[in-house]
């Protein structure tokens, strides 16, 4: 199964590191800009609304990662691969004290992976009730 979202081995370290502060209750969203530029915000899971205009990418750490409807749309054909680099993360993300970020680095998908991902779709569509 190809992961549309993925974590670095650093990445799911610093998860670990914030679920032992927080609790094992956090959520990702892939930021489109604005305030933090574009960058995987954690957030203690409630405290960020998501809705219609977001879309569910998968899990890294067994924390649900979401991106903005509209950013997915630049994206969709690449995966994210979430890593930390050293310096101040985001204002509103819960690493930004521990003088960590996560970053997003991508790839491109290969041709038969965007095909699998079709059928994926396609399969999910289906197993939907009418």
């Amino acid at each position: 199964m190809v992961e549309k979202v993925i974590a670095t081995p650093a990445a799911l370290e610093l998860i670990e590191q914030l679920k032992a502060q927080h609790g094992p209750g956090l959520m990702f969203h892939q930021s489109g800009g604005c305030c933090d530029n574009s960058a995987a915000n954690c957030y203690l899971l409630g405290e960020l609304t998501t809705g219609a205009s977001d879309v569910l990418l998968g899990e890294i750490g067994g924390c649900p990662f979401y991106i903005g409807k509209a950013q997915y749309g630049y994206w969709r054909h690449t995966q994210l691969i979430i890593d930390v680099i050293e310096g101040h993360g985001g204002t509103f993300s819960l690493e930004g004290p521990l003088g960590k970020a996560f970053h997003t680095r991508s790839r491109v998908f290969t041709p038969e992976e965007l095909a699998e991902l079709d059928a994926q779709a396609q399969d999910s569509r289906q197993d939907r009730p009418a």
